[in-house]
């Protein structure tokens, strides 16, 4: 089993509209996947693992994955995760990889994905708050994506504003503009995108939210209110979603991977409100993993990469 760390995924230098690319498959090919739903346990207030299973389809054979991310407030990164990938039809684990990378483009590509599938048509003005690198990965992705200019309102918090906006200095497309409150980042926005990982109520009342916004919130805080009167909810999965306290309340519900696939209408008008929940399910994750696997494969670098034995025996074990 090789084992790929973060500077071995980091050297293949894959680009936003890869990753995008490598998201659209994910989605595209969810129906023949296996996915049960993640388990996801907080022993402390603030701290979570998660532990996400899936087979997809390979290009060879099924590939099975399995996801752990770590979030703790007071680590650096405060997000960690690894994947594991095993040959379905061998049962051989080809992988241990490090997930961090993943973790960060994955999202983003997916929250991307919904801005590109269920935006309004004109969409130009973005609202961004929780600045991190899930949001970073998300407008790297988009910005190369949509090829039109972009004005971004950025929520202030702890100068992580500046930071992300000289991040993207030489993007000719996005013009940036700081406010300071979450209503001000949410009023006249075509598009929200809310990078925050942790939010401890909704961010702003109904009436600021206006006609064909778009709320993508990665991590699925901060917006219950929307769930009550926006036209259209869509998410990664049912599965991940039918828990939500307001589930039974949404007016309309559609996974996006059926609106890939031609199964069910998305974005219908641009006066809809839509709220887009991309839980995170670990297919995007195991794509994305087999997609490095595979790349580095083809350059030949698996060779050079460490391996490990996990000595299981070879033989009947009796206790």
């Amino acid at each position: 089993m090789k084992i790929i760390n973060f500077e071995d995924i980091q050297s293949l230098a894959i680009s936003p509209l890869e990753c995008y690319k490598w998201a659209e498959e994910a989605i595209h090919n969810k129906n023949r996947a296996i996915l049960p739903p993640k388990i996801s346990m907080k022993p402390f207030d603030g701290v979570f693992c998660n532990v996400m299973p899936s087979i997809i389809p390979g290009k060879d054979g099924e590939i099975g994955g399995v996801k752990v991310v770590t979030r703790y407030p007071d680590r650096i990164p405060s997000l960690e995760s690894c994947v594991l990938l095993m040959n379905v039809d061998t049962g051989e684990f080809l992988t241990l990889m490090d997930g961090t990378w993943i973790t960060a483009m994955r999202t983003g590509a997916v929250a991307a994905h919904s801005v590109m599938l269920l935006a309004k048509s004109d969409f130009s003005v973005l609202g961004m708050m929780g600045l991190g690198n899930t949001a970073r990965a998300a407008l790297l992705v988009l910005s190369e994506k949509c090829n039109k200019e972009l004005t971004v309102k950025l929520l202030k918090y702890k100068g992580q504003e500046e930071d992300f906006a000289a991040r993207f200095s030489d993007y000719k497309n996005l013009k940036f503009v700081f406010v300071n409150t979450a209503e001000e980042m949410v009023r006249g926005s075509d598009v929200v995108i809310s990078g925050a990982t942790y939010l401890p109520s909704d961010v702003c009342p109904d009436e600021c939210f206006g006609e064909g916004v778009l709320v993508v919130p990665i991590h699925t805080l901060g917006f219950t209110n929307c769930d009550l009167f926006f036209d259209k909810v869509f998410a990664d999965d049912l599965g991940h979603v039918r828990h939500f306290k307001n589930f039974n309340k949404f007016k309309q519900f559609t996974e996006v991977s059926d609106v890939v696939n031609g199964v069910s209408p998305g974005r219908e008008d641009d006066s809809e409100r839509i709220l887009a929940y991309n839980i995170g399910v670990s297919i995007h994750d195991v794509h994305f993993a087999a997609s490095i696997y595979e790349k580095m494969e083809q350059k030949g670098l698996l060779n050079i990469l460490p391996e490990t034995d996990l000595k299981n025996p070879t033989e009947k074990f009796w206790v």
